[in-house]
């Protein structure tokens, strides 16, 4: 029996509406944008991907989309070599920036995500199992979640509030924190720091653990403190945190800072690339990756992280930017099917109000979300709300995330906080 053969690519930008959420680097724009791929095949099957949508990545996209009729989904190593190939002639094999805060040497694995999650969703589709089935098999059917808290404006500048409201003290972080608990049931929860001095943001962990005494507690200042600013904090913070994600930048800083400290120190910044695994296991800067399929190369690339950490004993968790469901289920089918990964993942998922899956697959409960066993990823586009979120990219006027950019239009004058405190 011939095997399927992809004919036809479809990559549509979408982009959905985004709260002010603020950063090390700025502030979220009012509009988050996302890329679904499509990739069609001779006998009527249909596999989905999701990615970054800034406009060189949707270049770069439509590159590699142009050269994929014909191929077969099951060749997933020639597929890396096309894309491979097809960077190499387009961009001369540059590197990747996204949010300005995770840079990347090569774009090969950016690019190759959405397309080798797609392919997966294919063969899962044909052959009738979850993907999760085709990386091993799942360990777990229901994947827990940590909820994701901010420091945020009450609504975008010349917009109404939004339902969320402010959070830019302890108090607002800890009603946050309740939303988030109540609706979703998380059993852990993260701070996005980076935001206000370092003694504000203890402080504001320090309310949650008061408000919640026995739920996991993180923080995630971005690279915002020197390594002994880092150090000072992990003193006073021990015991009260799970882990510190990346307090200061690079491997070099988080060596310093985990020599002085036994608070477990995280990251989805200084070690984002498999390159970076090496330096980082010599000199004992991480204690936690974070893996993210968007920036490693897709599910199986993930899954080979997995095995790298488990080897060196070093803890697995899921790093989560703005995404939409096809990105939730590719998380779910992944963590399902690694058995090191025993930290609860990031998401984004309740910040968002829209979505191109159709309903009633992907459901939070008690914080976790239940592993679909359908074909496949095992959820389905829906045709209307993917013409809808189209239909706002295309008129809302953002074409990259600028986070610094969108703050200065605001604060004229402000800098990003890297290592500032």
């Amino acid at each position: 029996m011939s095997r399927s053969r992809i004919n036809r690519v479809v990559v549509t930008p979408v982009a959905f509406a985004d709260p002010p959420l603020l950063n090390v680097v700025g502030v979220h724009q009012p509009w988050a944008l996302r890329a679904i791929v499509e990739l069609h095949t001779d006998s009527g099957l249909l596999g989905l991907g999701e990615t970054y949508a800034d406009e060189m990545h949707l270049a770069r996209l439509g590159a590699v989309a142009a050269a994929l009729p014909g191929q077969d989904p099951y060749d997933l190593n020639g597929l890396r070599r096309l894309v491979t190939d097809v960077l190499g002639r387009e961009t001369g094999g540059a590197g990747a920036s996204f949010g300005g805060m995770l840079d990347v040497s090569s774009a090969v694995d950016t690019v190759l995500s959405p397309f080798e999650v797609a392919c997966l969703d294919i063969v899962g589709r044909e052959c009738g199992r979850p993907v999760s089935d085709l990386l091993g098999g799942a360990v777990r059917d229901r994947v827990p979640f940590s909820g994701y808290l901010f420091y945020k404006w009450a609504g975008h500048p010349g917009h109404p509030d939004d339902e969320w409201g402010a959070a830019l003290d302890p108090d607002g972080v800890v009603a946050q924190a309740e939303r988030m608990v109540a609706g979703w049931g998380f059993g852990s929860l993260k701070l996005k720091g980076g935001v206000l001095h370092p003694d504000e943001e203890c402080a504001a962990i320090e309310a949650l653990r008061a408000a919640y005494p026995d739920l996991p507690l993180r923080l995630d200042p971005n690279g915002a403190w020197t390594p002994e600013t880092s150090v000072s904090v992990a003193s006073r913070l021990a015991g009260v945190v799970e882990y510190l994600e990346d307090p200061t930048p690079g491997i070099e800083g988080m060596a310093y800072v985990a020599a002085r400290t036994d608070v477990p120190l995280a990251t989805n910044m200084c070690v984002i690339a498999f390159e970076h695994l090496a330096p980082a296991v010599a000199a004992d800067a991480v204690q936690i990756v974070l893996s993210d399929h968007h920036l490693w190369g897709g599910l199986r690339r993930s899954a080979l992280l997995g095995g790298i950490t488990e080897t060196f004993g070093m803890g697995l968790s899921m790093h989560s930017n703005s995404h939409l469901g096809v990105s939730l289920a590719a998380m779910v089918q992944l963590a399902a099917a690694t058995p090191n990964l025993t930290y609860a993942c990031d998401t984004h998922y309740p910040w968002k109000s829209q979505d191109v899956i159709a309903p009633g697959v992907l459901s939070f409960s008690d914080g976790a979300v239940g592993v679909p066993t359908g074909p496949g990823l095992g959820v389905d586009l829906d045709r209307d709300q993917l013409g809808v979120l189209h239909e706002q990219y295309l008129t809302c006027g953002v074409r990259r995330r600028e986070d610094t950019v969108y703050m200065r239009s605001i604060e004229p004058s402000f800098t990003p906080n890297t290592a500032r405190w």
